[in-house]
Protein backbone atom coordinates (compact mmCIF):
# COMPACT_ATOMS: atom_id res chain seq x y z
CA UNK A 1 0.00 0.00 0.00
CA UNK A 2 1.58 3.13 -1.02
CA UNK A 3 1.89 6.28 1.98
CA UNK A 4 -0.92 8.32 0.24
CA UNK A 5 -3.24 5.67 0.22
CA UNK A 6 -2.73 4.85 3.75
CA UNK A 7 -2.70 8.20 4.90
CA UNK A 8 -6.72 8.29 3.33
CA UNK A 9 -7.45 5.04 4.60
CA UNK A 10 -6.16 6.17 8.06
CA UNK A 11 -8.40 9.27 7.65
CA UNK A 12 -10.95 7.15 7.06
CA UNK A 13 -10.83 4.97 9.70
CA UNK A 14 -10.84 7.52 12.36
CA UNK A 15 -13.23 9.76 10.51
CA UNK A 16 -15.88 7.01 11.01
CA UNK A 17 -14.10 4.58 14.49
CA UNK A 18 -12.97 7.39 17.00
CA UNK A 19 -14.95 8.01 19.87
CA UNK A 20 -14.24 11.66 19.59
CA UNK A 21 -15.99 11.57 15.75
CA UNK A 22 -18.99 9.57 16.90
CA UNK A 23 -19.43 12.18 19.25
CA UNK A 24 -18.84 15.53 17.02
CA UNK A 25 -21.41 13.82 14.57
CA UNK A 26 -24.17 12.93 17.14
CA UNK A 27 -24.65 16.66 17.80
CA UNK A 28 -25.37 18.19 14.49
CA UNK A 29 -28.11 15.75 14.03
CA UNK A 30 -31.28 16.62 11.67
CA UNK A 31 -33.97 18.61 12.96
CA UNK A 32 -33.72 21.69 14.81
CA UNK A 33 -32.57 21.99 18.52
CA UNK A 34 -34.80 23.88 20.98
CA UNK A 35 -33.11 24.42 24.36
CA UNK A 36 -36.11 25.36 26.90
CA UNK A 37 -35.01 26.77 30.34
CA UNK A 38 -37.27 26.74 32.44
CA UNK A 39 -37.06 29.04 35.26
CA UNK A 40 -35.23 31.37 33.45
CA UNK A 41 -34.51 34.43 35.15
CA UNK A 42 -33.50 32.48 38.75
CA UNK A 43 -30.22 32.21 39.97
CA UNK A 44 -29.22 28.40 38.54
CA UNK A 45 -29.96 29.56 35.18
CA UNK A 46 -28.20 32.70 35.08
CA UNK A 47 -24.46 31.40 37.34
CA UNK A 48 -24.69 28.22 35.52
CA UNK A 49 -27.28 26.95 32.56
CA UNK A 50 -26.84 30.05 30.37
CA UNK A 51 -22.87 30.64 30.87
CA UNK A 52 -22.56 26.72 29.82
CA UNK A 53 -24.74 26.84 26.85
CA UNK A 54 -22.63 30.12 25.87
CA UNK A 55 -19.69 28.46 26.11
CA UNK A 56 -21.18 25.38 24.30
CA UNK A 57 -22.16 27.88 21.89
CA UNK A 58 -18.49 29.48 21.42
CA UNK A 59 -16.94 25.97 21.27
CA UNK A 60 -18.96 25.32 18.31
CA UNK A 61 -21.54 22.67 19.72
CA UNK A 62 -24.51 25.18 19.09
CA UNK A 63 -24.64 26.19 15.74
CA UNK A 64 -26.37 28.71 15.27
CA UNK A 65 -28.48 27.95 11.88
CA UNK A 66 -29.61 24.65 13.92
CA UNK A 67 -30.21 26.01 17.63
CA UNK A 68 -32.11 28.05 19.32
CA UNK A 69 -32.70 29.09 22.84
CA UNK A 70 -36.25 29.79 24.87
CA UNK A 71 -36.40 31.46 28.27
CA UNK A 72 -39.58 30.79 30.20
CA UNK A 73 -40.41 31.97 33.83
CA UNK A 74 -43.36 33.72 35.58
CA UNK A 75 -41.49 37.35 35.48
CA UNK A 76 -42.96 39.57 33.35
CA UNK A 77 -39.65 40.84 30.95
CA UNK A 78 -38.97 41.08 27.03
CA UNK A 79 -36.50 39.20 25.15
CA UNK A 80 -33.82 42.48 25.35
CA UNK A 81 -34.30 42.61 29.25
CA UNK A 82 -33.44 39.06 29.73
CA UNK A 83 -30.63 39.50 27.30
CA UNK A 84 -29.48 42.19 29.40
CA UNK A 85 -29.79 40.14 33.02
CA UNK A 86 -27.93 37.36 31.37
CA UNK A 87 -24.85 39.17 30.10
CA UNK A 88 -23.06 40.09 32.85
CA UNK A 89 -22.53 36.65 33.55
CA UNK A 90 -20.93 35.80 30.36
CA UNK A 91 -18.92 39.08 29.59
CA UNK A 92 -15.53 38.66 31.58
CA UNK A 93 -15.33 40.99 34.92
CA UNK A 94 -12.62 43.00 32.85
CA UNK A 95 -11.08 43.74 29.85
CA UNK A 96 -13.24 41.84 27.44
CA UNK A 97 -12.34 42.08 23.73
CA UNK A 98 -14.16 43.17 20.82
CA UNK A 99 -14.69 39.52 19.94
CA UNK A 100 -15.63 37.97 22.91
CA UNK A 101 -18.59 41.16 22.86
CA UNK A 102 -19.07 39.93 19.79
CA UNK A 103 -19.87 35.91 20.57
CA UNK A 104 -21.69 37.11 23.58
CA UNK A 105 -24.32 39.35 21.43
CA UNK A 106 -24.15 36.54 19.18
CA UNK A 107 -24.76 34.10 21.19
CA UNK A 108 -27.72 36.26 23.49
CA UNK A 109 -29.68 36.86 20.07
CA UNK A 110 -30.46 33.23 20.25
CA UNK A 111 -32.43 33.65 23.31
CA UNK A 112 -36.23 34.42 23.23
CA UNK A 113 -38.13 35.18 26.52
CA UNK A 114 -41.26 33.69 26.66
CA UNK A 115 -43.24 34.49 30.22
CA UNK A 116 -46.27 31.76 31.63
CA UNK A 117 -47.01 29.98 34.80
CA UNK A 118 -45.47 26.57 35.60
CA UNK A 119 -49.45 25.17 35.53
CA UNK A 120 -51.59 26.49 33.21
CA UNK A 121 -51.84 25.19 29.51
CA UNK A 122 -51.53 29.32 28.34
CA UNK A 123 -47.83 29.98 28.67
CA UNK A 124 -46.81 26.53 27.68
CA UNK A 125 -49.79 26.70 24.18
CA UNK A 126 -47.32 29.81 23.42
CA UNK A 127 -44.01 28.28 23.84
CA UNK A 128 -44.67 25.44 21.72
CA UNK A 129 -45.88 28.00 19.67
CA UNK A 130 -42.79 29.98 19.51
CA UNK A 131 -40.53 27.01 19.33
CA UNK A 132 -42.41 25.63 16.18
CA UNK A 133 -42.13 28.99 14.12
CA UNK A 134 -38.32 28.27 15.06
CA UNK A 135 -38.33 24.73 13.64
CA UNK A 136 -40.54 25.58 10.42
CA UNK A 137 -37.40 28.82 10.09
CA UNK A 138 -35.10 25.47 9.97
CA UNK A 139 -37.03 24.34 7.51
CA UNK A 140 -36.82 20.88 9.82
CA UNK A 141 -39.44 17.75 9.05
CA UNK A 142 -42.21 17.32 11.73
CA UNK A 143 -41.00 15.08 14.23
CA UNK A 144 -37.88 15.42 12.89
CA UNK A 145 -36.33 18.43 15.39
CA UNK A 146 -34.65 17.84 18.70
CA UNK A 147 -36.60 19.10 22.22
CA UNK A 148 -34.61 19.69 25.35
CA UNK A 149 -36.43 21.33 28.20
CA UNK A 150 -33.76 22.28 31.27
CA UNK A 151 -35.84 22.39 34.63
CA UNK A 152 -33.49 25.42 36.58
CA UNK A 153 -36.48 25.39 38.94
CA UNK A 154 -37.41 24.01 42.28
CA UNK A 155 -38.57 20.07 42.60
CA UNK A 156 -42.00 21.50 44.03
CA UNK A 157 -42.90 22.20 40.46
CA UNK A 158 -41.48 19.53 38.66
CA UNK A 159 -44.61 17.78 38.37
CA UNK A 160 -46.73 20.13 36.90
CA UNK A 161 -43.85 21.48 34.51
CA UNK A 162 -43.40 18.03 33.24
CA UNK A 163 -47.35 17.49 32.50
CA UNK A 164 -47.35 20.57 30.78
CA UNK A 165 -44.77 19.46 28.52
CA UNK A 166 -46.37 16.73 27.86
CA UNK A 167 -49.95 18.11 27.26
CA UNK A 168 -48.42 21.39 25.46
CA UNK A 169 -44.96 20.93 23.65
CA UNK A 170 -43.72 17.30 22.87
CA UNK A 171 -42.58 16.48 19.53
CA UNK A 172 -45.66 15.91 17.32
CA UNK A 173 -44.42 12.42 15.74
CA UNK A 174 -41.53 10.18 15.74
CA UNK A 175 -39.20 10.70 12.51
CA UNK A 176 -36.14 10.97 14.61
CA UNK A 177 -36.07 13.77 16.80
CA UNK A 178 -36.82 13.64 20.24
CA UNK A 179 -37.61 15.35 23.63
CA UNK A 180 -35.78 15.12 26.88
CA UNK A 181 -36.08 16.98 30.00
CA UNK A 182 -32.74 17.58 32.75
CA UNK A 183 -34.40 17.80 36.22
CA UNK A 184 -32.08 19.24 38.96
CA UNK A 185 -31.78 18.04 42.66
CA UNK A 186 -32.73 17.76 44.85
CA UNK A 187 -34.86 14.69 43.76
CA UNK A 188 -37.26 14.39 46.90
CA UNK A 189 -36.14 14.77 50.70
CA UNK A 190 -36.62 10.91 51.37
CA UNK A 191 -36.95 7.61 49.78
CA UNK A 192 -40.96 7.98 49.80
CA UNK A 193 -40.94 11.77 48.17
CA UNK A 194 -38.37 10.86 45.95
CA UNK A 195 -40.32 7.98 44.95
CA UNK A 196 -43.64 10.00 44.79
CA UNK A 197 -41.63 12.59 42.23
CA UNK A 198 -40.48 9.33 40.24
CA UNK A 199 -43.54 8.54 39.92
CA UNK A 200 -45.09 11.58 38.71
CA UNK A 201 -42.70 12.19 36.34
CA UNK A 202 -41.96 8.87 34.87
CA UNK A 203 -45.95 8.64 34.22
CA UNK A 204 -45.73 10.98 31.62
CA UNK A 205 -41.61 10.29 30.45
CA UNK A 206 -39.70 7.17 29.16
CA UNK A 207 -36.56 6.78 31.39
CA UNK A 208 -34.35 7.17 28.44
CA UNK A 209 -35.95 10.79 28.17
CA UNK A 210 -35.54 12.10 32.07
CA UNK A 211 -31.75 13.44 32.76
CA UNK A 212 -31.32 13.44 36.72
CA UNK A 213 -28.35 16.00 37.07
CA UNK A 214 -25.54 15.88 39.48
CA UNK A 215 -23.35 18.04 38.47
CA UNK A 216 -20.26 16.44 40.41
CA UNK A 217 -20.33 13.47 37.69
CA UNK A 218 -19.46 16.27 35.47
CA UNK A 219 -16.41 17.33 36.87
CA UNK A 220 -13.44 16.72 35.02
CA UNK A 221 -11.63 14.71 38.02
CA UNK A 222 -15.10 12.35 38.39
CA UNK A 223 -14.80 11.67 35.22
CA UNK A 224 -11.27 10.31 34.92
CA UNK A 225 -11.48 8.22 37.87
CA UNK A 226 -13.04 5.00 35.87
CA UNK A 227 -9.78 5.87 33.30
CA UNK A 228 -7.21 5.83 36.55
CA UNK A 229 -8.87 2.94 37.80
CA UNK A 230 -10.02 0.15 34.82
CA UNK A 231 -6.86 1.54 31.85
CA UNK A 232 -3.36 1.45 34.27
CA UNK A 233 -2.65 -1.93 35.31
CA UNK A 234 -0.82 -0.69 38.29
CA UNK A 235 -4.21 -0.01 39.97
CA UNK A 236 -5.81 -3.35 39.22
CA UNK A 237 -4.28 -5.39 42.20
CA UNK A 238 -4.10 -3.02 44.56
CA UNK A 239 -7.73 -1.54 44.69
CA UNK A 240 -9.46 -4.08 47.17
CA UNK A 241 -9.23 -4.50 50.62
CA UNK A 242 -6.38 -6.06 51.11
CA UNK A 243 -3.78 -3.38 50.30
CA UNK A 244 -6.69 -0.22 50.71
CA UNK A 245 -7.17 0.56 54.50
CA UNK A 246 -10.05 3.47 54.07
CA UNK A 247 -11.34 6.02 51.89
CA UNK A 248 -12.32 8.94 52.14
CA UNK A 249 -14.58 11.45 50.33
CA UNK A 250 -14.14 14.79 51.15
CA UNK A 251 -16.50 18.33 50.77
CA UNK A 252 -15.49 21.64 52.96
CA UNK A 253 -16.39 25.64 52.05
CA UNK A 254 -15.24 27.90 53.89
CA UNK A 255 -17.96 29.86 54.11
CA UNK A 256 -21.89 29.81 55.38
CA UNK A 257 -25.29 29.72 54.01
CA UNK A 258 -24.22 33.46 52.81
CA UNK A 259 -28.24 34.89 53.27
CA UNK A 260 -29.35 31.09 51.91
CA UNK A 261 -29.86 30.04 55.23
CA UNK A 262 -33.64 29.54 55.06
CA UNK A 263 -33.41 27.30 52.05
CA UNK A 264 -30.36 25.51 53.58
CA UNK A 265 -32.35 24.56 56.66
CA UNK A 266 -35.20 22.42 54.64
CA UNK A 267 -32.23 19.90 53.68
CA UNK A 268 -29.53 19.81 55.61
CA UNK A 269 -25.83 19.08 54.53
CA UNK A 270 -26.56 15.09 54.27
CA UNK A 271 -29.35 15.81 51.22
CA UNK A 272 -27.14 18.74 49.92
CA UNK A 273 -24.27 16.94 49.56
CA UNK A 274 -23.89 13.71 51.28
CA UNK A 275 -26.65 11.46 49.54
CA UNK A 276 -25.88 12.82 45.94
CA UNK A 277 -22.36 14.08 44.85
CA UNK A 278 -20.76 12.28 47.80
CA UNK A 279 -22.23 9.13 47.44
CA UNK A 280 -21.96 9.18 43.51
CA UNK A 281 -18.31 9.57 43.78
CA UNK A 282 -18.04 6.84 46.02
CA UNK A 283 -20.19 3.98 43.42
CA UNK A 284 -17.35 5.25 40.83
CA UNK A 285 -14.53 4.49 43.66
CA UNK A 286 -15.99 1.26 44.62
CA UNK A 287 -17.78 -0.64 41.32
CA UNK A 288 -16.39 -3.50 39.75
CA UNK A 289 -15.65 -3.13 35.72
CA UNK A 290 -18.27 -2.33 33.60
CA UNK A 291 -18.87 -4.99 30.55
CA UNK A 292 -18.47 -1.67 28.02
CA UNK A 293 -18.74 2.02 28.51
CA UNK A 294 -22.44 1.56 27.58
CA UNK A 295 -24.46 4.12 29.75
CA UNK A 296 -26.35 0.99 31.42
CA UNK A 297 -23.39 -1.16 32.11
CA UNK A 298 -21.79 1.68 33.94
CA UNK A 299 -24.77 2.35 35.96
CA UNK A 300 -25.50 -1.49 36.59
CA UNK A 301 -22.42 -1.55 38.06
CA UNK A 302 -23.29 1.67 40.57
CA UNK A 303 -26.26 0.29 41.58
CA UNK A 304 -24.91 -2.92 42.35
CA UNK A 305 -22.40 -1.22 45.20
CA UNK A 306 -25.23 1.13 46.59
CA UNK A 307 -27.32 -1.76 47.42
CA UNK A 308 -23.96 -3.59 48.91
CA UNK A 309 -24.16 -0.73 51.30
CA UNK A 310 -25.38 -1.94 55.03
CA UNK A 311 -27.13 0.48 57.23
CA UNK A 312 -25.53 3.29 58.89
CA UNK A 313 -24.51 2.93 62.71
CA UNK A 314 -25.47 5.65 64.60
CA UNK A 315 -21.80 5.56 66.43
CA UNK A 316 -20.62 5.90 62.87
CA UNK A 317 -22.44 9.53 62.35
CA UNK A 318 -20.99 12.55 63.78
CA UNK A 319 -22.88 15.81 62.95
CA UNK A 320 -22.26 19.39 63.97
CA UNK A 321 -23.76 22.98 63.30
CA UNK A 322 -21.16 25.86 62.97
CA UNK A 323 -22.06 28.50 65.64
CA UNK A 324 -23.82 31.36 64.29
CA UNK A 325 -25.99 29.41 61.73
CA UNK A 326 -29.22 30.58 63.79
CA UNK A 327 -28.28 33.94 63.59
CA UNK A 328 -29.93 33.90 60.30
CA UNK A 329 -33.03 35.66 60.17
CA UNK A 330 -34.82 33.13 58.03
CA UNK A 331 -33.14 29.96 59.62
CA UNK A 332 -35.74 28.65 62.92
CA UNK A 333 -33.87 29.51 66.56
CA UNK A 334 -34.13 25.69 67.84
CA UNK A 335 -33.18 24.81 63.96
CA UNK A 336 -31.83 21.11 64.33
CA UNK A 337 -30.52 21.03 60.61
CA UNK A 338 -26.29 19.94 60.43
CA UNK A 339 -24.23 22.07 58.28
CA UNK A 340 -21.35 19.63 59.08
CA UNK A 341 -21.52 15.66 58.78
CA UNK A 342 -19.07 12.47 59.22
CA UNK A 343 -20.75 9.51 58.00
CA UNK A 344 -18.95 6.20 57.70
CA UNK A 345 -20.35 3.43 54.86
CA UNK A 346 -19.91 -0.05 54.76
CA UNK A 347 -20.27 -1.92 51.68
CA UNK A 348 -20.42 -5.95 51.95
CA UNK A 349 -18.76 -7.22 49.21
CA UNK A 350 -16.19 -9.21 48.37
CA UNK A 351 -13.78 -6.62 47.62
CA UNK A 352 -14.94 -3.81 50.00
CA UNK A 353 -15.78 -5.80 53.21
CA UNK A 354 -13.94 -4.38 56.22
CA UNK A 355 -12.88 -0.91 54.24
CA UNK A 356 -14.49 2.07 55.80
CA UNK A 357 -15.70 4.77 53.33
CA UNK A 358 -15.79 8.23 54.91
CA UNK A 359 -18.37 10.81 53.82
CA UNK A 360 -17.48 14.11 55.16
CA UNK A 361 -19.04 17.37 54.51
CA UNK A 362 -19.23 20.68 55.82
CA UNK A 363 -19.75 25.11 55.40
CA UNK A 364 -17.51 26.98 57.31
CA UNK A 365 -14.72 25.38 57.90
CA UNK A 366 -10.90 26.21 57.83
CA UNK A 367 -10.96 25.77 53.89
CA UNK A 368 -12.06 24.99 50.42
CA UNK A 369 -11.83 21.25 48.89
CA UNK A 370 -13.12 18.61 48.02
CA UNK A 371 -11.00 15.67 47.17
CA UNK A 372 -11.30 11.52 47.08
CA UNK A 373 -8.76 10.15 49.74
CA UNK A 374 -7.36 6.62 49.45
CA UNK A 375 -5.44 5.30 52.23
CA UNK A 376 -3.54 2.16 51.96
CA UNK A 377 -2.51 -0.29 54.78
CA UNK A 378 0.91 0.00 56.47
CA UNK A 379 4.03 -1.61 55.43
CA UNK A 380 4.74 -5.04 56.69
CA UNK A 381 7.94 -5.52 58.16
CA UNK A 382 8.80 -1.70 58.92
CA UNK A 383 12.26 -2.07 58.79
CA UNK A 384 13.09 2.00 58.03
CA UNK A 385 10.95 2.56 61.01
CA UNK A 386 8.87 5.06 58.85
CA UNK A 387 5.49 4.29 60.26
CA UNK A 388 4.90 7.57 62.20
CA UNK A 389 5.12 9.48 59.26
CA UNK A 390 2.17 8.52 57.96
CA UNK A 391 0.82 5.86 54.93
CA UNK A 392 0.87 5.85 50.94
CA UNK A 393 -2.20 7.83 49.95
CA UNK A 394 -3.43 7.96 46.32
CA UNK A 395 -5.42 11.91 46.43
CA UNK A 396 -7.68 13.18 43.75
CA UNK A 397 -8.30 16.79 44.45
CA UNK A 398 -11.35 18.08 42.78
CA UNK A 399 -11.27 21.66 43.35
CA UNK A 400 -9.82 23.63 43.63
CA UNK A 401 -6.07 23.22 41.84
CA UNK A 402 -7.09 19.86 40.41
CA UNK A 403 -4.28 16.96 40.78
CA UNK A 404 -3.66 13.93 41.19
CA UNK A 405 -1.47 12.90 43.35
CA UNK A 406 0.27 9.60 45.21
CA UNK A 407 1.82 9.93 49.02
CA UNK A 408 5.07 8.20 49.07
CA UNK A 409 7.76 8.03 51.85
CA UNK A 410 11.54 8.30 50.11
CA UNK A 411 14.67 8.40 51.15
CA UNK A 412 15.93 12.77 52.71
CA UNK A 413 18.42 13.84 50.21
CA UNK A 414 21.84 14.04 51.97
CA UNK A 415 24.32 11.40 53.70
CA UNK A 416 22.01 9.92 56.51
CA UNK A 417 19.44 7.25 56.04
CA UNK A 418 16.32 9.19 56.57
CA UNK A 419 13.11 8.62 55.19
CA UNK A 420 10.37 11.81 54.35
CA UNK A 421 6.73 12.24 52.80
CA UNK A 422 6.84 13.50 49.10
CA UNK A 423 4.33 12.48 46.55
CA UNK A 424 4.73 11.77 42.91
CA UNK A 425 1.78 14.97 41.11
CA UNK A 426 -0.08 15.57 38.60
CA UNK A 427 -1.49 19.16 38.93
CA UNK A 428 -3.54 20.06 35.74
CA UNK A 429 -2.57 23.54 36.13
CA UNK A 430 1.05 22.83 35.42
CA UNK A 431 1.01 19.94 33.39
CA UNK A 432 -1.70 21.35 31.08
CA UNK A 433 -0.75 25.05 30.66
CA UNK A 434 -3.71 26.42 28.27
CA UNK A 435 -5.75 24.12 28.38
CA UNK A 436 -9.34 24.79 29.61
CA UNK A 437 -11.10 22.33 31.79
CA UNK A 438 -14.89 22.78 30.83
CA UNK A 439 -17.71 23.57 33.88
CA UNK A 440 -19.48 20.43 34.53
CA UNK A 441 -22.29 21.97 33.53
CA UNK A 442 -21.14 22.08 29.48
CA UNK A 443 -20.37 18.45 29.52
CA UNK A 444 -23.57 17.68 31.25
CA UNK A 445 -25.72 19.53 28.82
CA UNK A 446 -23.78 18.17 25.98
CA UNK A 447 -23.80 14.65 27.28
CA UNK A 448 -27.83 15.46 27.38
CA UNK A 449 -27.76 16.66 23.39
CA UNK A 450 -26.43 13.42 22.79
CA UNK A 451 -28.58 11.30 24.65
CA UNK A 452 -25.68 9.98 26.75
CA UNK A 453 -26.87 8.92 30.28
CA UNK A 454 -23.84 7.81 31.83
CA UNK A 455 -23.42 10.37 33.87
CA UNK A 456 -26.90 10.82 34.84
CA UNK A 457 -28.44 9.22 37.99
CA UNK A 458 -31.12 6.54 36.83
CA UNK A 459 -33.97 6.12 38.77
CA UNK A 460 -33.13 2.56 40.40
CA UNK A 461 -29.65 3.84 41.71
CA UNK A 462 -32.05 7.07 42.94
CA UNK A 463 -33.64 4.93 45.13
CA UNK A 464 -31.05 2.84 46.83
CA UNK A 465 -29.13 5.93 47.46
CA UNK A 466 -31.64 7.73 49.21
CA UNK A 467 -32.91 3.90 51.24
CA UNK A 468 -28.86 4.23 52.28
CA UNK A 469 -29.77 7.97 53.99
CA UNK A 470 -33.71 8.09 54.52
CA UNK A 471 -33.28 6.39 58.63
CA UNK A 472 -30.29 8.87 59.38
CA UNK A 473 -32.48 11.81 58.25
CA UNK A 474 -35.54 10.92 59.91
CA UNK A 475 -33.75 10.54 63.19
CA UNK A 476 -32.55 14.12 62.55
CA UNK A 477 -36.04 15.02 61.24
CA UNK A 478 -37.22 14.32 64.80
CA UNK A 479 -34.67 15.70 66.56
CA UNK A 480 -33.19 12.65 68.04
CA UNK A 481 -29.88 13.11 66.69
CA UNK A 482 -28.55 16.42 67.85
CA UNK A 483 -25.58 18.22 65.84
CA UNK A 484 -22.74 19.43 67.99
CA UNK A 485 -21.49 23.04 67.80
CA UNK A 486 -18.47 24.20 66.35
CA UNK A 487 -16.87 27.15 66.21
CA UNK A 488 -16.59 28.53 61.91
CA UNK A 489 -13.08 28.55 60.54
CA UNK A 490 -12.37 25.42 62.87
CA UNK A 491 -12.25 21.50 61.23
CA UNK A 492 -15.73 21.01 62.66
CA UNK A 493 -16.34 19.01 65.68
CA UNK A 494 -12.93 17.58 67.22
CA UNK A 495 -15.22 14.23 67.22
CA UNK A 496 -15.52 13.79 63.51
CA UNK A 497 -11.65 13.68 63.87
CA UNK A 498 -12.31 11.07 67.15
CA UNK A 499 -14.59 8.81 64.49
CA UNK A 500 -11.77 8.91 61.74
CA UNK A 501 -9.12 7.58 63.89
CA UNK A 502 -11.83 5.30 65.40
CA UNK A 503 -12.37 4.45 61.19
CA UNK A 504 -8.66 3.60 60.93
CA UNK A 505 -7.60 7.24 58.96
CA UNK A 506 -3.70 7.88 60.08
CA UNK A 507 -3.10 11.11 59.47
CA UNK A 508 0.11 12.54 58.14
CA UNK A 509 1.62 15.02 60.52
CA UNK A 510 4.13 17.72 59.55
CA UNK A 511 2.89 17.20 55.43
CA UNK A 512 1.31 19.24 53.51
CA UNK A 513 0.69 18.91 49.66
CA UNK A 514 1.67 22.50 47.72
CA UNK A 515 0.21 22.88 44.53
CA UNK A 516 3.70 23.05 42.17
CA UNK A 517 4.01 26.60 40.40
CA UNK A 518 4.16 27.03 37.10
Amino acid sequence: MGTNEWHIEKRSSLETDSPLARESSNIHETGSLSIVVLGASGDLAKKKTFPALFHLYKQGFLPPEEVHIFGYARTKISDDELRDRLRGYLVPAKGASSKQLDDVSDFLNLIKYVSGSYDSEEGFRLLDKEISEHEYSKNSTEGSSRRLFYLALPPSVYPSVCKMIKTCCMNKSNLGGWTRVVVEKPFGKDLQSAEELSNQIGELFEEPQIYRIDHYLGKELVQNMLVLRFANRLFLPLWNRDNIDNVQIVFREDFGTEGRGGYFDQYGIIRDIIQNHLLQVLCLVAMEKPVSLKPEHIRDEKVKVLESVVPISDDEVVLGQYEGYRDDPTVPDESNTPTFATVVLRIHNERWEGVPFILKAGKALNSRKAEIRVQFKDVPGDIFKCQKQGRNEFVIRLQPSEAIYMKLTVKQPGLEMSTVQSELDLSYGQRYQGVTIPEAYERLILDTIRGDQQHFVRRDELKASWKIFTPLLHSIDRGEFKPLPYKPGSRGPAEADELLRKAGYVQTHGYIWIPPTL
